[in-house]
């Protein structure tokens, strides 16, 4: 079992997700971040279900999807580092 580990910037991530999403619906917010952390946790289970981030073209990089956001991250030995949080829509990385 790996060790699920959160970044700063993952959890900045997570927090202007919730507040943007709580501007219409906090009890929304609430059941996104809840579904988010859960998806975010079962990769100490299985770390490989994730693809490979397309633009990064890594193996260790990887990311799964919870619409429409991709929960990106970086496996390392028995770790799972949660790099970031971002939108399917936004341009990344920033050209």
């Amino acid at each position: 079992m790996a060790e699920v580990i959160w970044s700063p910037a993952a959890l900045e991530d997570v927090q202007a997700i919730a507040d943007y999403i709580s501007r219409d619906s906090p009890h929304h917010a609430a059941l996104f971040v809840t579904r988010l952390v859960e998806a975010a946790e079962e990769l100490a289970d299985f770390p490989q279900v994730g693809r490979v981030i397309p633009e990064i073209g890594e193996p260790t990089a990887r990311e799964i999807i919870l619409r429409p956001y991709r929960i990106m991250y970086r496996i390392e030995g028995e770790k799972v580092l949660l790099t970031g949080i971002i939108h399917g829509a936004r341009d990344w990385p920033a050209r």
